[in-house]
């Protein structure tokens, strides 16, 4: 298995395209399965379009979902923070996708993204490990 970690600051966005990233780990491994994975109880990855609107409504939509308030029986931290906890039960903490000729096969208009809403933490952690296809 082949794996890297990256660091990611999300104090300035809380959805980051990945795409770039994954794609060059990727490049020249071959086929075979790769997997992202974000270790933190408060964030999450999905597949989506970017650039064109989604990113602002995907956050406005998990703000509906998740309100930022004293509602939540975990309640440390920024005000809201419980919401952050339940983030990964919505935005899986990991993706896997296949690997054809060292290229990510996305499907059209698809992106990773990490999606970080909470404010307390911005220094994030994501691990990429590809597995390559066994020999025909």
């Amino acid at each position: 298995m082949h794996s890297l970690q990256i660091d990611v600051d999300t104090s300035r966005r809380r959805i980051i395209d990945l795409t770039p990233e994954l794609s060059l780990f990727c490049a020249g491994l071959g086929d075979g399965l790769v997997n992202a994975f974000v270790p933190h109880a408060t964030a999450g990855l999905a597949l989506m379009e970017t650039g064109s609107g989604s990113e602002p409504d995907l956050a406005a939509a998990l703000e509906r979902l998740l309100p930022r308030d004293d509602r939540y029986g975990h309640a440390h931290g920024s005000a809201g923070h419980g919401a952050d906890h339940l983030l990964p039960a919505i935005v899986s903490p990991s993706v896997t996708l296949p690997v054809l000729q060292g290229r990510v096969a996305f499907g059209t208009w698809q992106s990773l993204v990490l999606v970080d809403l909470n404010v307390d933490n911005p220094q994030r952690r994501v691990r990429f490990s590809f597995v390559a296809s066994p020999p025909d």
